[in-house]
């Protein structure tokens, strides 16, 4: 029960701060920067920013999907995209996002029955896909363009290269843990069975086309003023986002822009990058918080804030 009380409390505490953020992004970019940057991106380019946009979080669903299907639990697949979006939508924007999105879906989860154990590894089971993804994608980095990682990282192109081997080698060697190893993992108190190679596979298929869709993202909206080549842009997300990670800012503010504009510092790219945090980052806050908060004050729905303060009250008023 106190783990239950702490997530839920991390859960709450993740939205009001994401809440936050989001005022504090807004006042980062007036409208009027908004509305300019907007309106100096063609409106072809918007609609497939948009489209990449919806497929990135689509594609994120998958990794709730096979998370759920790997702990065993069973739940239609709308609520398991929903705990997906919302938990997403708003830890993309709270440094230490892995934690704020995991109290998240640990709020959506439990409340729909599913027992803390297996929630647990719901959540452990997301994060590590989003870890094994990364580090793919990093190595392919390192080992394609050795060159621009070396000048982003200041080590040399052999380090570099030598990095991205490493880096390649932990997915096979998940992949080659779960195609051999039958006997579970402990994590604290807790076993976890490791996934079945088709699984694993399909977490490792998911987690490396979502990093894709959103670098594509921001290679529609930087190729016309940099001319940059798909994989450039793919290894400058990559470089940012690890960045990011490091420095625990919330939603990497600001550490991708300063990335993107020491890697590519002869173009204009101010207002792809305010379109890019827009599309990606402040439209799916808007859209999940508000979910999250209606969620939360409906009185009817049982495990909500409401729901529970109006459960002390009653209880409260009966001993008395």
């Amino acid at each position: 029960m106190r783990i239950r009380h702490l997530f839920i409390g991390v859960g709450l505490a993740a939205f009001t701060i994401a809440v936050i953020l989001l005022g504090r992004n807004l006042r980062q970019y007036s409208v009027a920067d908004i509305a300019q940057s907007v309106a100096a991106i063609p409106a072809e380019t918007l609609l497939l920013g948009v489209g990449l946009t919806v497929a990135s979080y689509t594609v994120l669903a998958g990794f709730d999907l096979l998370a759920v299907r790997y702990a065993g639990a069973r739940l239609p697949w709308r609520a398991v995209a929903l705990a997906s979006f919302v938990s997403m939508s708003i830890g993309h924007n709270i440094g230490l996002a892995g934690f704020g999105s995991g109290a998240l879906r640990y709020r959506f989860y439990a409340g729909w029955g599913i027992r803390p154990g297996d929630v647990i590894k719901i959540i452990l089971f997301c994060g590590l896909t989003v870890a094994l993804g990364l580090v793919a994608l990093a190595g392919l980095v390192s080992l394609l363009q050795p060159s621009l990682a070396a000048r982003f990282t200041g080590a040399s192109r052999t380090m570099t290269t030598l990095a991205g081997a490493a880096c390649l080698a932990v997915p096979l060697l998940y992949l080659a843990i779960a195609g051999f190893r039958r006997r579970p993992v402990r994590v604290g108190r807790i076993y976890a069975a490791v996934p079945s190679l088709p699984l694993a596979l399909a977490q490792l298929a998911v987690a490396t086309a979502n990093y894709a869709l959103v670098a594509g993202l921001l290679y529609v909206l930087l190729a016309p003023e940099t001319g940059a080549s798909y994989a450039a842009v793919v290894s400058v997300y990559v470089l940012a986002t690890v960045a990011a990670i490091a420095s625990q800012v919330p939603g990497g503010l600001g550490v991708l822009e300063a990335v993107v504009i020491a890697l590519v510092p002869d173009a204009n790219v101010v207002a792809a990058l305010i379109v890019f945090r827009a599309l990606y980052f402040l439209v799916p806050l808007t859209i999940g918080g508000g979910i999250f908060l209606v969620r939360e004050l409906s009185p009817g729905r049982p495990g909500t804030a409401l729901w529970a303060a109006r459960r002390w009250q009653r209880e409260r008023r009966s001993r008395a």
